[in-house]
């Protein structure tokens, strides 16, 4: 009798050491391409047993794509970890544009045991190099997705931290990442993060990199001179007329853009007095006149000056810029696009239009897919360089405009399919051709139907009313752009006080100047120069800055923004 009792004990309490605690809630998953059971165990932090005993089907079919798991989430979890697995290792070539944290991120691994497997690559990855990977079926744990981006969880860093940086609720880090439904993050652990949120951060090969903000920099110079050149044009202002006077300053002209570009200027001169830097900033109105200009170059005391911003016209600029009076000083170009005659202390603020659809030919070259339908669509001004995009697939279709700027709906209707991804390539800067075919392009999308279109050169016309920015949104228009006007908490403080300090909101030309000033002397405070090899890229409201110098002399502006339209918003997506 003892020993049945003995039996009985013994077996109830192998049943209680061996059987799960119940499970609080069950999350569902729905399994995707190339995930397997032991990529869902390390994603939820629980065995690949434990899966299969509440999915019971997996065991009869096996798993497969589309399937719906009941994943077991425990809030006090017990530790049940699956026996090691032998890992053998394979060799891989790096590719152009991988990186140890994506490689590190797609095999489950942390970089420091990515470094371990490879030592030779602690210094860098170089494309063509050959390094150890964990080989096998199961091995490919994470899957990159190019709609997201990633961030790296620093020492010492909690949930409740990251989403403060980021910006992004708790909750919303642990949809996107389950591993955190029962732990906090371990440093090096790769998060997903939704793009619509990155805080102070860059985004570089889809991972977050913290901002090198000059605000918190420590300032060698605290006392700056700068001079300003606008074209007031004070004298065509009859200050006596207050009818005549407010008829001409409700326009848009150089006596407003001159205005609203002083108003910044003297947002920013407030701001980095704030910071502890003096700023000394003389305002010269050229009238718009190259003899003014000449007599003013002669009337000033050069002395001491630390930079000058402006002129603002392109030949008043190239005028000013070539007296040797002021040849060591920086000079920097506020506003325009069009190409200035460089010399060592010329700087061009804003990148140079040619350049930028360069930047995002190769970008477009680089995102076709060419095993997905690619439809391009191009006016006769822009036939050469859509015929270069032609080659990207040898199954293109290439539809040029009718005469009378227009496409035939038929047409487009017929070379869209539902079985593939329709990429669309749109070159035009005529405002009709573009409401045509972006209008006709959204009629097209639907539940079976996805469209994205892109661009080489984004101009004004897609700020005209006539294109609309739901349809914009509804098919992802992407493009790349010299500024990026997000509303942000820094945008609305400088709204607010804007308004509170001159009773309206400030233009497009307000924060132009507030950015381009502000980095002016920013840079000027900490380093007393305005190039240096220290600084890789500044950000503010607006605009971002990566001087660099250029081929016909100077130095010109290379920061720019991927952007994409998504239903009424516009993001940033990854370069």
């Amino acid at each position: 009798m003892k020993l049945r009792l003995f039996f009985f004990f013994f077996l109830i309490l192998g049943f209680l050491s061996f059987s799960q605690i119940t499970p609080d809630r069950f999350i569902v998953h729905k399994v995707k391409k190339k995930e397997t059971l032991y990529s869902l165990s390390k994603i939820y932090n629980i065995s690949i047993e434990t899966i299969k005993e509440y999915n019971p089907l997996i065991d009869k079919i096996g798993l497969k794509r589309k399937m719906k798991l009941q994943i077991p989430f425990f809030k006090n979890k017990l530790s049940i970890e699956d026996k090691p697995v032998l890992v053998n290792y394979k060799r891989h070539i790096v590719k152009p544009k991988e990186t140890k944290w994506r490689i590190a991120y797609e095999y489950g691994l942390k970089i420091s045991e990515l470094e371990k497997i490879n030592p030779e690559i602690v210094s860098g990855l170089k494309i063509g190099q050959q390094i150890l990977l964990p080989s096998g079926k199961d091995t490919v744990i994470n899957n990159f997705q190019n709609e997201l981006n990633y961030y790296q969880v620093k020492s010492n860093e909690n949930l409740s931290l990251i989403s403060q940086k980021i910006g992004i609720s708790t909750d919303s880090i642990i949809s996107y990442n389950p591993i955190l439904i029962n732990s906090q993050p371990e440093e090096q652990t790769i998060l997903k993060i939704p793009t619509q949120f990155n805080g102070n951060f860059d985004v570089k090969d889809g991972l977050l990199y913290e901002r090198i903000s000059l605000k918190d920099s420590f300032f060698s110079n605290n006392y700056l001179q700068l001079v300003c050149f606008l074209p007031f044009k004070i004298k065509e202002i009859e200050f006596d007329s207050v009818e005549k006077t407010n008829t001409k300053l409700s326009r848009r002209n150089l006596h407003t853009i001159s205005a609203d570009f002083y108003f910044g200027m003297e947002m920013a001169k407030e701001f980095c007095d704030s910071l502890g830097i003096k700023t000394k900033i003389k305002v010269i109105d050229t009238q718009n006149d190259l003899s003014v200009i000449n007599e003013k170059i002669s009337s000033v005391n050069w002395n001491g000056i630390n930079a000058i911003i402006g002129p603002l016209i392109p030949k008043n600029f190239d005028f000013f810029s070539k007296n040797r009076r002021i040849s060591d000083i920086p000079i920097i170009s506020p506003l325009s696009t069009k190409e200035i005659d460089g010399d060592k202390n010329i700087f061009q603020s804003v990148s140079r239009l040619k350049r930028l659809r360069k930047v995002m030919i190769n970008y477009i070259k680089n995102e076709i897919d060419s095993t997905q339908n690619l439809v391009i669509i191009t006016d006769s001004m822009n036939f050469k360089i859509a015929k270069e995009f032609q080659k990207l697939s040898t199954k293109s279709h290439f539809v040029e405009s009718e005469i009378g700027g227009f496409v035939i709906p038929e047409l487009i209707d017929s070379l869209l399919v539902d079985s593939l991804k329709n990429q669309v390539i749109f070159e035009s800067q005529d405002l009709g051709l573009a409401a045509n075919v972006t209008s006709l392009l959204n009629s097209q999308v639907g539940k079976e139907r996805e469209v994205q279109l892109f661009s080489s050169l984004r101009t004004a016309i897609y700020d005209n009313v006539n294109i609309s920015r739901k349809h914009l949104g509804n098919i992802k228009f992407t493009y790349l752009n010299d500024n990026f006007p997000r509303e942000t908490n820094e945008r609305q403080k400088f709204k607010d006080r804007f308004l509170n300090k001159y009773g309206n909101y400030p233009s497009k030309e307000s924060y132009r100047a507030y950015d381009v000033t502000l980095d002016v002397i920013l840079r000027l405070a900490y380093q007393n120069k305005i190039f240096s090899d220290k600084i890789e890229e500044t950000n503010y409201i607006e605009n971002k800055f990566k001087y660099l110098p250029d081929d016909g002399g100077g130095y010109s502006n290379f920061g720019y923004y991927i952007l994409q339209n998504k239903d009424y918003e516009i993001i940033e997506i990854k370069k």
